[in-house]
């Protein structure tokens, strides 16, 4: 079975996470379509596995991800597993032709995404995601999105900071005094953000996307260490910066979503040629690094297929020498505060 970690930061009961988990935004058909029974494969693969942590957002295949999660859940024991959704948006029926994530969603449901931090807006959220996902209970809802690269620039990032602050974060508060949920946090792509909540808010966990990993490490400037200071656990997102990390700098690779600028495939060329030095590969060491940190709960890589999601199977149980972390250390391809 996978390794778990256990979070109770506020002393009623926690929640235990199994230390890899599944980032179900591929399964909503991300930049390709996959059948129904494909995706079931994959979930049914993972938690043939062992995985018990399954995060989705109304975002992912636009109501897809959940609905196909509905599907893998039926039947199984509530208590069986930790299930986190989103909040922040609320989508909308229309015609085929103006449906939103054309390009980056494929043959998915024809909605529009409509933003919303809102106390109402997250509570509507909430309703509309449990129906999707045939549950009772989702034990862990994330702010979706706070950041600029969604929101396209500062201003109109802090404009949506301050409305969830002013409406949707007192929303999530009262499910969790409630007990609707266990815990909230954000969802989001940049550490500085997340901060920002933090220094502001009385937050849980965060699923922290693609800015801890093998290649970023400047959270751990401030925000990490003040998270484990407040017992606030860190899910990490993108643990493969969105693809090279896993496939290797080969031309084309990845990065954040985008083909890889030079001085990222500069630093995986040597981060892969380190890793096989110790005969471990770069995968595998991408997915351990994160779990070396206190804050760190679960990494939550996405998988569309069946060789991916046993390659992160893999990953999970690997050994890595702790020679290959200190070497790294050495060389300046990680900073000297991170913990091995």
């Amino acid at each position: 079975m996978l390794a778990t970690r256990h979070w109770d930061r506020l002393g009623n009961g926690g929640l235990t996470f199994t230390e890899l988990g599944f980032g179900a935004a591929p399964v909503g058909n991300l930049f390709k379509a996959i059948s129904d029974d494909e995706a079931h494969a994959v979930l049914t693969a993972a938690w043939d596995g062992g995985v018990r942590y399954f995060d989705t957002a109304p975002l992912y295949g636009l109501g897809l991800s959940e609905t196909r999660l509905n599907r893998l859940l039926r039947g199984k024991p509530r208590d069986s597993y930790v299930l986190s959704s989103k909040v922040g948006r609320l989508l909308h029926a229309v015609a085929p032709d103006q449906r939103d994530g054309i390009g980056k969603w494929v043959d998915v449901p024809a909605r529009k995404e409509t933003f919303d931090y809102s106390y109402d807006g997250t509570m509507r959220s909430l309703e509309f995601s449990l129906e999707r996902l045939g549950v009772d209970r989702i034990d862990i809802l994330y702010a979706h999105d706070l950041d600029i690269f969604t929101h396209g620039g500062q201003a109109e990032m802090q404009a949506r900071l301050e409305e969830f602050m002013a409406g949707g974060y007192r929303a999530l508060v009262a499910l969790r005094d409630q007990g609707v949920i266990r815990a909230f946090g954000g969802g989001i792509n940049e550490w500085q953000p997340c901060q920002w909540l933090l220094e502001r808010g009385d937050f849980d966990i965060f699923l922290l996307a693609g800015r801890y990993t093998l290649l970023e490490q400047e959270a751990q400037e401030s925000f990490l260490p003040m998270c484990v200071d407040r017992g606030v656990g860190i899910v990490v997102g993108g643990p493969y910066n969105s693809g090279i990390l896993a496939t290797g700098p080969r031309p084309g690779a990845h990065w954040n979503y985008a083909p890889a600028p030079d001085w990222v495939m500069t630093k995986a060329v040597r981060l892969q040629q380190f890793c096989a030095a110790h005969g471990v590969r770069l995968v595998d060491a991408a997915f351990q690094f994160p779990l070396r940190h206190l804050a760190v709960v679960s990494v939550i890589p996405g998988g569309q297929g069946l060789a991916e999601m046993a390659s992160n199977l893999a990953a999970a149980k690997t050994a890595i020498p702790q020679a290959l972390w200190q070497e790294l250390r050495a060389e300046g391809l990680l900073r000297q505060d991170v913990p091995i």
